[in-house]
C-alpha cells in the first residue's frame, strides 16, 4: 500500500490528508514512478486554498523526482530504472508512488541528487524562462528581484549574476538579507523598513530598472511599476499576498509606456523539445556551480500541512522538499 496527500475541500493547511492508495498499472504513455523527493511550491497553496480552482477531491503538487518502476505501452522517452524529475502535469506529486505521463519526465544527471531535482525543476525552470525568455537579461543591466531569499528568487539572483547583471533584491528580514548577499546580490532592500521604489531610484541614479520580477502580487504591484525605467517590463509571476487588483491600462502610459506580463511556466514547457532544452540549460548551470540549489527545509510527506504553514508564514528560505 502506498500513500498520497489529498484534499476534499478548499481551505487552510488542515485540509491536507495523508491517505492510503493502491496505484494502478501505468496506462499507455505513462510510467509508474517511485518518488524519492517532492518539491513544495507556492502554487500548491493556490490549489489547496481555491485561488486556482480544481476538481475535488484532488491530489496536490506538480514537482518531484524518483526512479521509473514500470512503463506503459508505447513509452519511449524513459525506461525502467531511469532517474527522472518533472515539473507540471496533473496534480498529485505529493505521493510515495504515482503514475505520470512519460513526456513530462526528464532524465536526471548523476551529479544531481533526487532532493536537488525535486527542489529545482519548477523553481529552476521558472528562473530559466524568466531570465532567458520573458525578459532576456543582458550583461551590464540592473534587475529587481522580489522575494530574493525564496526558492525562485535565490536561483534568479545567482543566475542573473552569472549573466553579468547587477541584482537588486528585496527581502523581509535582516537574516534573509544576509542570505541573499551571500548569493551575490549587489543591493539588498529590507522592504519591512525601507521604501523599495525610492531605494531602487537611488541605486540606479534615478533611471529605474528595465525589468522587475515580482512573485508577491497585490502588495508590491504598483510600487514595482514605480521602479521601472521608461518602457520597462513588469513581470508578475506570483500571488504570495493575493492577486493583483484591476487597474487602468492608462496608468502604464502615465508611468512611462510600461509593459506588463503575467506568464506561467507551463506555456514555456508545453512542447517537449522546449522542456528538454530549458531543463538542459538548468542542469548545466547547476552542474557548473554557477547556481547552487539550497534546500532550506525538509519535511516528511505526511507533514505536508506543516510545510504549507511554514511557507505561507514566510518562515522558509531557498527550496523546501517533502520526503516520502
Amino acid at each position: 500500500m502506498s500513500h498520497v496527500i489529498r484534499f476534499h475541500r478548499n481551505g487552510g493547511p488542515e485540509v491536507l490528508q495523508f491517505e492510503a492508495v493502491e496505484p494502478p498499472a501505468p496506462a499507455p504513455g505513462e510510467v509508474r514512478l517511485r518518488q524519492h523527493a517532492v518539491g513544495l511550491n507556492y502554487i500548491d497553496t493556490y490549489h489547496r486554498g481555491g485561488l486556482y480552482p480544481v476538481s475535488l477531491p484532488s491530489g496536490i503538487g506538480q514537482e518531484g523526482a524518483g526512479v521509473v518502476e514500470a512503463v506503459g505501452e508505447g513509452v519511449t522517452e524513459v525506461a525502467v530504472g531511469d532517474r527522472v524529475a518533472y515539473a507540471g502535469g496533473p496534480l498529485g506529486a505529493y505521493a510515495e508512488v504515482r503514475n505520470i505521463g512519460a513526456g513530462l519526465l526528464v532524465r536526471l544527471p548523476d551529479a544531481i541528487s533526487f532532493e536537488e531535482g525535486a527542489a529545482m525543476m519548477m523553481q529552476g525552470l521558472t528562473a530559466q524562462y524568466l531570465l532567458r525568455s520573458t525578459y532576456p537579461v543582458q550583461a551590464g543591466e540592473t534587475v529587481l528581484v522580489h522575494a530574493a531569499a525564496g526558492g525562485v528568487g535565490s536561483i534568479m539572483v545567482q543566475w542573473a549574476k552569472a549573466l553579468g547583471a547587477t541584482v537588486i533584491g528585496t527581502v523581509g528580514s535582516d537574516a534573509k538579507a544576509e542570505k541573499v548577499r551571500a548569493l551575490g546580490c549587489d543591493h539588498v532592500i529590507v522592504y519591512t523598513r525601507e521604501k523599495f521604489p525610492e531605494r531602487v531610484r537611488e541605486i540606479t541614479g534615478g533611471a529605474g530598472v528595465p525589468v522587475v520580477y515580482d512573485s508577491i502580487g497585490k502588495d508590491t504591484f504598483l510600487d514595482s511599476l514605480a521602479c521601472l525605467r521608461r518602457r520597462g517590463l513588469m513581470v508578475s509571476y506570483g500571488n504570495a499576498t493575493g492577486p493583483v487588483p484591476p487597474f487602468e491600462c492608462a496608468l502604464l502610459m502615465k508611468m512611462g509606456s510600461l509593459y506588463v506580463t503575467r506568464p506561467t511556466l507551463f506555456d514555456y514547457i508545453a512542447d517537449r523539445g522546449e522542456l528538454l532544452e530549458r531543463a538542459g540549460e538548468l542542469f548545466e548551470v547547476v552542474a557548473a556551480g554557477k547556481v547552487k540549489i539550497e534546500i532550506g527545509q525538509r519535511f516528511a510527506l505526511r507533514e505536508a500541512a506543516e510545510a504549507h504553514r511554514a511557507l505561507e508564514a514566510r518562515l522558509t528560505t531557498g527550496s523546501t522538499v517533502l520526503l516520502p
